[in-house]
C-alpha cells in the first residue's frame, strides 16, 4: 500500500529502549490518533518518521519509500506539524507560507498557487497578508497545517498540534484535519486527549514504547467510554520497557 507502514520499529535512548517493535499502518484517507500519555514514546516515533533520528530496528515506508534507503524521495512526500510552533512571527502568514514552498523547490506562480490552495483548505485565505504576530493561537496552528500542505504530501504528522488551545480551537482544529483526512490524506495525529478521536477513527495506543491496541475507536472502547477504556489499558500495563 501507499501511505504510512511502520514495521517493528525499535530506538534507545542509551541503555533505555523508548520504542519496542512497534507496528502499525495508516491507509490514505484514514485519521490515524497514535494515543498515549506523556511519555509514551509519541514524540520520538515522530522524530523518527522525519529523520530527526534514526531506527535501531525496523522500516519505515513513507509513500512506497523505504525511509532509510529513500530518505529525500520519503520526507518529501511528508508534511508535519510540531508540538512546539515554528513560526516568524514578524513575517505575513503569506511570506512564511513562501519561504517554506521555496525549500521545496516552489516559486514564483506555483508556489503562489500552492499557497493559496492551502490556506483555503484551512480557512485562513482572508488573513494570508496579517502578520503572525496578530493571529491568536488556534489561527497560528491553522497556518503551520496549512504550511505543511503547501508542497502536497501524501501523509500528514502532527504532534499535539492542540496543545494551549482553548476548547473551540481545539475543536476547529480537529475537524479540519478530519476533513483533509477525508480528502485522501494519510493523517497520524499524536494526542493524549480522547476526545479529540472520532469514533470512525483508527486508533494506535501506544504506552511506555509499546503498541497496545491499533484499530477503531469504537473497538477499543466496546461498552465503554473510550477515556475509561484508555485509563484502563495504560492501568494494565505499567511495566516499564526493559
Amino acid at each position: 500500500m501507499k501511505g504510512l507502514e511502520i514495521s517493528h520499529v525499535g530506538f534507545h535512548y542509551g541503555e533505555r529502549k523508548a520504542l519496542d517493535d512497534v507496528s502499525f499502518n495508516v491507509e490514505p484517507g484514514r485519521f490515524c490518533a497514535l494515543l498515549g500519555p506523556n511519555g509514551a514514546g509519541k514524540s520520538t516515533l515522530f522524530a523518527l518518521l522525519t529523520r530527526l533520528i534514526v531506527a535501531d530496528e525496523g522500516v519505515i515506508n513513507v509513500a512506497g519509500f523505504d525511509i532509510a534507503h529513500s530518505p529525500r524521495a520519503a520526507l518529501a512526500r511528508i508534511g508535519v506539524v510540531f508540538q512546539q510552533p515554528t513560526l516568524d512571527l514578524d513575517m505575513t502568514v503569506r511570506r512564511n507560507l513562501r519561504y517554506f514552498a521555496g525549500l521545496h523547490g516552489l516559486s514564483g506562480r506555483s508556489a503562489a498557487i500552492a499557497i493559496d490552495r492551502a490556506l483555503a483548505q484551512l480557512g485562513m485565505a482572508e488573513r494570508a497578508d496579517e502578520l503572525v504576530r496578530a493571529l491568536n493561537g488556534g489561527h497560528r496552528r491553522r497556518m503551520e497545517i496549512a504550511r505543511a500542505l503547501v508542497h502536497q504530501p501524501e501523509i500528514l504528522l502532527l504532534d499535539e498540534a492542540t496543545v494551549g488551545l482553548d476548547a473551540a480551537s481545539r475543536q476547529a482544529i480537529t475537524d479540519h484535519v478530519h476533513q483533509l483526512a477525508e480528502s485522501g490524506l494519510a493523517v497520524l495525529w499524536a494526542t493524549h486527549l480522547v476526545d479529540e478521536i472520532a469514533v470512525s477513527d483508527q486508533v494506535v495506543v501506544l504506552h511506555r514504547g509499546r503498541v497496545l491496541s491499533n484499530g477503531p475507536a469504537a473497538e477499543l472502547a466496546g461498552d465503554r467510554s473510550l477515556a475509561k477504556a484508555f485509563l484502563a489499558m495504560t492501568a494494565e500495563n505499567t511495566e516499564a520497557v526493559a
